[in-house]
């Protein structure tokens, strides 16, 4: 019967197997490339690399120029090494290229008829940029999409909801890479959380794609209107993706316990495309598709390249991207890379995101994450998991209040919680806040209907990181 059923499917569907119980209990989406060994894997990347920075000086004006100026060849690229032969580009190239000479800009490398699909930054760093795809980019990085989904557990039998914006942002198609790989899909998109929480009860889906801070607000928001995540709904598997949250520690949990259900964080940027990094089982990094992205970690004062597991700044190169592609941007995300060997048994690298160079400050020699303050705010009893920052100077110095929330059945003082999560944060981040700020459940206005904005930088001087 099912032997039947498969080969019915397979006359009347030849693209994929939607309906093929045997692949649905087969661990990895592309097992070949997916384990690839590490020699397999760089030879691959080194044989890419060539054909794209190839492609990238024949067809794109900016790099034609940038290389010649520099007295560079493609040709120069003889093993993957030699790419530190060739400079950096960042946003700031991004935006004194865009729409100069056509409408796609010196960075594209084929013409715009070619380009089916443009999606852009949120400008939440400047004039936003626009990212181009071509029908091979865009199904590329839908299959890669698809790899992500399967790599935590989605399989055929799931209903997925979409929770991400659609208007521009280069999450919003990674829809397709669910569609594709033969689950329910529902698009979602940003729904005031009432309308989300309706659908969520209706539909009864399994898996959800959403921010943290939006995952934690939507799962409070429900408990407030009688709904219990971890009974009333179906969710098993939570993507987050945007924000930091899903790699710390204690917000993963926080989040996990909240709605009974395992978190797996998703890492993407506008510049390249949506997720190009993803969580396995074992949930230490987040896996990059090396097989389409060549990751460098430099030194954010020098530009020195780092050796694997010292923390700096990613650097990506696209490996296969034919509309524009990216040759050594800086992306300014701090982290590092992890080419140990995975329990899970992928061979591709992990990254490790510590937070954006623009967000970290330093304060009394000492450089300060958000993401490290977020670390200590959810594991302190008695306050409710929401925070904001603001960084100012006092004196010529750097300084930083935590604000935060204290729980509606606390029965401390403010002093006593405000004094408790000091001493909690000078023990994580070897330095403390300046004053932290205690306010009643629901008095911050972080609760963000889908990505929350928690710094807020009042210095005046111009700091050099």
């Amino acid at each position: 019967m099912g032997k039947h059923l498969q080969k019915l499917v397979h006359l009347s569907d030849t693209n994929f197997e939607r309906v093929d119980f045997k692949m649905a209990e087969k661990k990895y989406w592309n097992e070949e490339i997916e384990t690839l060994p590490r020699v397999e894997l760089e030879k691959l990347q080194l044989e890419r690399l060539k054909t794209s920075v190839k492609f990238a000086y024949e067809n794109a004006p900016y790099y034609k120029r940038s290389f010649d100026e520099l007295g560079l060849k493609p040709e120069d690229i003889k093993e993957l090494s030699d790419l530190a032969k060739f400079p950096f580009i960042d946003k700031k190239t991004q935006r004194d290229t865009q729409g100069v000479g056509s409408f796609l800009g010196e960075l594209a490398a084929v013409p715009e008829e070619d380009v089916v699909f443009i999606s852009t930054s949120t400008g939440s760093t400047g004039v936003p940029t626009m990212s181009p795809f071509t029908k091979e980019d865009f199904d590329e990085f839908q299959d890669t999409e698809s790899r992500w989904f399967w790599q935590i557990g989605m399989r055929p039998t799931d209903r997925y909801v979409h929770a991400l914006n659609f208007s521009l942002y280069v999450g919003g198609p990674d829809v397709i890479g669910a569609q594709n790989l033969g689950a329910l899909c529902i698009w979602a998109g940003t729904l005031p959380s009432e309308r989300l929480l309706f659908i969520l009860k209706t539909y009864q889906p399994t898996i959800i794609w959403t921010s943290p801070s939006y995952a934690w607000y939507l799962g409070e928001t429900a408990k407030k209107n009688g709904i219990d995540p971890k009974k009333d709904l179906a969710i098993k598997k939570i993507i987050v993706a945007g924000e930091l949250g899903g790699s710390i520690g204690t917000t993963r949990k926080a989040i996990e316990e909240l709605w009974g259900a395992e978190l797996y964080d998703f890492y993407g940027l506008s510049d390249i495309y949506g997720a190009c990094a993803a969580m396995c089982e074992a949930k230490d990094g987040l896996h990059i598709c090396e097989d389409q992205i060549l990751v460098e970690t430099v030194d954010i004062h020098t530009g020195e390249i780092l050796p694997a597991g010292e923390v700096g700044e990613l650097v990506y190169t696209t490996l296969k991207k034919k509309a524009r592609p990216m040759i050594r941007f800086r992306t300014g995300d701090i982290g590092y890379i992890d080419n140990t060997p995975c329990s899970c048994g992928r061979t591709h690298g992990r990254i490790h995101i510590n937070g954006r160079k623009d967000d970290m400050f330093i304060v009394s020699a000492v450089n300060v994450f958000p993401s490290d303050i977020e670390a200590v705010i959810r594991e302190v009893k008695g306050i409710t998991g929401e925070y904001l920052i603001r960084v100012f100077e006092k004196d010529y110095t750097c300084k930083y209040n935590v604000e935060i929330e204290r729980t509606a059945d606390s029965t401390e003082t403010d002093e006593e919680i405000a004094a408790r999560t000091s001493v909690a944060l000078k023990a994580r981040i070897g330095v403390k806040p300046f004053k932290v700020v205690v306010h009643k459940d629901g008095g911050l206005d972080t609760r963000s209907e889908h990505k929350s904005r928690r710094i807020i930088d009042e210095r005046t001087l111009d700091y050099q990181i």
